[in-house]
């Protein structure tokens, strides 16, 4: 678990280090937003799902986020992903049509399959922008973005601060629970827990002796983060200063136009895909190819 690095800021200096916060944030969402947008032609939802995946394998990379430490962190999604592989293939649904891939007792349609490895897409690439994120974004650099796009909501008296540095705790904690969770790991094993191996009545006790002093241990960080803070005179109340100010700059505007542009483009291809009664097929449309789906 320890090289699981989601939530985790690695110190780099590159572009997408250099950019402001609160403009990350936003672009962040823009992408998740365009990730969901489904298209009526499976043609063209695979090639706009391909240009996301080379967008953000390309952002992995300018960001330096290792490809190896996002399969880690996808371990814990691996039974997801296998169930929602059997929802969508082995499940019989009168709603898919086309070519048939296999029959077993029912006819298995490529259209289930196509849905199926378009949803794990989906969450594969939501996770990877997450990463990018929290791995080029310092906690305290995401508290004061999330507060910033906030403020407004000080007029009806909303605890603002107090909200946004929860968030940035929250956070940064994700990899301070991981790596506690695989010290008490080892510390059980070394005693003769057998996580991986037994019926599942023993391996869910075994399970029970590490969620059990995992919670404790949330629980002592949590009170020593909360003594420290009083410590050093924190109150959320009080006004407060900033010792490093965010600006907008000239590497904020380029991204924030580009990914605008792209966004743009999504919204005005999924409003005439949804106008026309057949949909838009992006691959007839620009190589004059229709792969019949």
């Amino acid at each position: 678990m320890t090289n699981i690095t989601f939530g985790r800021y690695s110190p780099y200096n590159t572009f997408t280090h250099k950019l402001d916060a609160r403009n990350k944030i936003l672009l962040v969402i823009l992408l998740v937003v365009g990730i969901f947008f489904q298209y009526k032609v499976w043609s063209t939802t695979m090639l706009m799902s391909g240009l996301y995946l080379v967008l953000i394998i390309t952002l992995m990379i300018i960001s330096r986020v290792s490809f190896l430490d996002l399969l880690s962190s996808l371990k814990g999604l691996w039974l997801l992903i296998i169930f929602m592989f059997a929802i969508y293939i082995f499940i019989p649904n009168n709603t898919y049509s086309g070519p048939v891939a296999f029959n077993i007792g029912f006819d298995v349609y490529w259209q289930a399959i196509y849905q199926a490895g378009y949803i794990i897409l989906r969450l594969i690439l939501m996770m990877a922008v997450m990463m990018v994120l929290t791995s080029t974004t310092k906690p305290m650099d995401l508290t004061y973005g999330f507060e910033w796009y906030m403020t407004p909501l000080k007029v009806v008296r909303f605890p603002v601060h107090p909200v946004a540095m929860t968030l940035s705790i929250a956070l940064r904690f994700i990899p301070t629970l991981l790596e506690e969770s695989e010290r008490i790991m080892k510390a059980q094993a070394s005693r003769g827990v057998d996580f991986n191996h037994g019926r599942l009545s023993k391996r869910f006790k075994a399970v029970i002796s590490l969620i059990i002093p995992l919670f404790v241990s949330a629980i002592d960080r949590s009170e020593e983060l909360s003594n420290a803070m009083e410590v050093r005179g924190y109150d959320p109340r009080a006004k407060r200063t900033r010792y490093r100010v965010l600006r907008f700059g000239w590497r904020d505007l380029l991204a924030f136009l580009f990914v605008g542009a792209l966004f743009a483009g999504i919204i005005i291809l999924f409003v005439f895909d949804k106008k026309s009664e057949t949909g838009i097929n992006l691959f007839q449309l620009l190589f004059n190819v229709d792969l019949g789906f």
